[in-house]
């Protein structure tokens, strides 16, 4: 499985980003998707999942600003980010993991595929 995540960029604080994450190689109906970031001098952190069955789960920092949503026709993941801080600002990974689910839905250690990455920054 092959991720592509895009939609990164400079943004200011207040505004809206969506990101995607594209999947190749194998239909991901069945897989669990979520996004980690990274930010500079931290460890990656979980963001949002989606199981199979489209139950979502979120990071606390989200605090509803953020909506995962997943199609399975186009074999994707995206991340609708609302209300971005400057905290925001880091490299944002979207990983596919498949059934069963193992360890939990925010481990990063749950998810076998992981895609490049898309930076996003949000400053004034």
């Amino acid at each position: 499985v092959q991720l592509q995540a895009s939609g990164g960029g400079l943004v200011q604080p207040g505004d809206s980003l969506r990101l995607s994450c594209a999947a190749s190689g194998r239909i991901l109906t069945a897989y669990a998707l979520a996004w980690f970031r990274q930010a500079p001098g931290k460890e990656r952190e979980f963001v949002a999942a989606v199981s199979w069955n489209d139950v979502d789960r979120y990071a606390d920092f989200v605090e509803g600003r953020f909506t995962i949503s997943r199609d399975n026709a186009k074999n994707s993941v995206y991340l609708q980010m609302n209300s971005l801080r400057p905290e925001d600002t880091a490299i944002y990974y979207c990983a596919a993991d498949p059934p069963p689910i193992e360890y939990g839905l925010e481990y990063a250690h749950e998810y076998r595929y992981w895609g490049h990455g898309t930076l996003v920054t949000v400053s004034s």
